[in-house]
């Protein structure tokens, strides 16, 4: 029997980064992902990652942005801790190869194993501003930031001798046993089988797929947090449900993202009318934390759609700045320097998750949590922007230099973990149609009660929703990856409700409206 190191599970930035970091010291670690390495929240993200890099900005400004944002919910401590190892961080991505911009427009990339040296660079780039930031620090690779980074950590785990890497393979459940983690049992092509390390790493990403409209890729099914859930982790902040308030909007349906950035660089957000209505409700404007600007949208689409407008701005400078977003919006016949946009929120990211401590560990031990998983405290009710791919390469980065974490062997009991029937029974087409059907109506009930705007009497009836979905989903026997997602998309849907719930005063990106009808923008099916 084969045991590891360490196994990953999840291929973001914050596992790959982890996975690299323990290679350094340990010979056996295995990465699991349950679709390509490459398909991750990471590889969508666009606007930057922030950190104080300019000499007009400074470490207590970079805090108090983020706690402001946070509804000052936050984990002060931890707050502290990111901001300072921030520019750190930024430092390892270009020894690394990430090919930030600078001022002189040229991509700043250092040669392998020979950088240029850290003042000099980070000196050098060139800054971008995002909602809730008073000063620029956004770190960025046009508008494509996170496939940037993606991309050269996959490049580096790729080559690295010690790092294995698992690609379209279901984590199944945490293989735990008198609160001691002792690996993971997966599901690979139509086989289960368990997987054994010394330390457990989960890096799975965020709950996006539970609502109909979503920022986020296929595969943010909230695995990890049902896992964990499963195992007896403790939560924590779970109702907070960030909503970006620009995604790109078609007849009723969220395409993709329209980067933060965009309003950085000076668009405006008009309604039907085409009146600026954001001036009267913030003094930042546009670049108003994302809660307030998605609640302020969510009002406006009453009486109409709502659009960014970017007809002010030179052309030839959009177009440079956000290639990509301005190709996709071109192969929708709209010109992103001409036409106006249209837009509506959409579920983002989750600011709470497992509750874990700045080391990552999380009351189970050998195992450990990062990135959107996790429950840090650092987001607090509401994430500022750009904060998120900070979070996790700073704490995924600590853990490894932690002298607490000491990967030695130990007596496995592998009797308590065995599977009778490893060869797992396929889901017949009755059953796939009702996985489909159960997930489409997840999604419309959370988005209708669980979403921008809640109520108490939402939320009660969100609950006896997901109990009668829970019903229905026990009655598909096979267990394929999408009925296995389904199960865990519920549980992950439960554990929001049930938080939302506890807290029935309006705070960041929880707000509840006493006397509001629900959010009910269609869901395209």
């Amino acid at each position: 029997m084969k045991s590891w190191d360490i196994i990953v599970i999840g291929s973001g930035i914050s596992g790959l980064n982890f996975a690299l970091r323990a290679a350094e010291k340990w010979q056996r670690v295995l990465i699991i992902t349950k679709k390509k390495v490459a398909q991750s929240s990471t590889n969508f993200a666009q606007g930057g990652i922030a950190a104080v890099l300019s000499k007009l900005d400074d470490f207590k400004k970079h805090v108090k942005d983020t706690l402001v944002a946070g509804c000052f919910h936050n984990n002060v401590r931890a707050v502290e801790y990111m901001v300072r190892h921030g520019p750190s961080a930024i430092t390892r991505l270009i020894e690394l190869g990430v090919p930030f911009a600078t001022h002189n427009g040229e991509l700043l990339l250092t040669r392998e194993g020979a950088p240029s040296g850290r003042a000099n660079n980070l000196a050098s780039l060139r800054l971008g501003l995002e909602g809730g930031h008073h000063e620029r620090r956004i770190a960025f690779v046009s508008d494509y930031t996170g496939q940037a980074i993606e991309t050269v950590l996959v490049e580096k785990v790729r080559k690295n001798p010690h790092i294995t890497l698992m690609e379209h393979t279901f984590a199944v459940d945490l293989l735990v046993k008198n609160r001691c983690c002792y690996g993971v049992q997966i599901l690979n092509s139509d086989r289960c089988e368990n997987k054994y390390a010394k330390t457990v790493i989960l890096a799975t990403g965020g709950i996006g797929q539970i609502y109909g409209h979503t920022t986020n890729p296929s595969i943010s099914t909230g695995d990890g947090i049902a896992m964990a859930a499963r195992a007896g982790c403790r939560f924590r902040d779970l109702e907070f449900v960030q909503f970006h308030p620009t995604a790109f909007s078609r007849k009723g349906k969220c395409s993709f993202l329209v980067s933060e950035a965009v309003r950085g660089e000076g668009a405006y957000l008009r309604n039907s009318a085409g009146e600026r209505f954001m001036k009267k409700i913030h003094r930042l404007a546009e670049l108003a934390p994302r809660d307030i600007v998605s609640r302020a949208i969510f009002e406006q689409e009453k009486n109409g759609p709502v659009y960014l407008d970017l007809r002010h701005k030179d052309a030839k400078k959009i177009e440079m700045r956000f290639p990509q977003i301005y190709q996709k919006l071109k192969s929708y016949g709209i010109d992103m320097a001409r036409d106006l946009i249209p837009i509506s929120p959409a579920a983002h990211y989750l600011c709470g998750g497992i509750r874990v401590n700045l080391r990552g560990e999380t009351g189970i031990k050998n195992l450990y949590a990062f990135g959107e998983v996790a429950g840090t405290g650092v987001q607090g009710a509401n994430r500022l922007a750009s904060n998120s791919l900070l979070e996790a390469l700073v704490f995924s980065d600590r853990i490894v230099k932690e002298k607490r974490l000491r990967v030695k062997g130990r007596g496995l009991r592998v009797k308590n973990f065995m599977i009778k029937n490893r060869k797992l029974q396929l889901m017949s087409k009755k059953e796939k149609y009702l996985c489909r059907i159960l997930r489409k109506r997840l999604k419309q009930m959370m988005w209708q009660y669980v979403g921008i705007v809640r109520s108490v009497a939402g939320l009660l009836q969100a609950q006896k929703v997901l109990e009668k979905l829970l019903q229905e989903a026990e009655k598909i026997r096979g267990a394929e990856p999408d009925t296995l997602e389904l199960k865990n998309m519920l549980t992950a849907a439960q554990l929001i409700t049930k938080a939302a719930l506890k807290r029935q005063k309006s705070l960041g990106c929880h707000y509840i409206a006493f006397s509001s009808a629900p959010h009910t923008r269609s869901v395209a099916s």
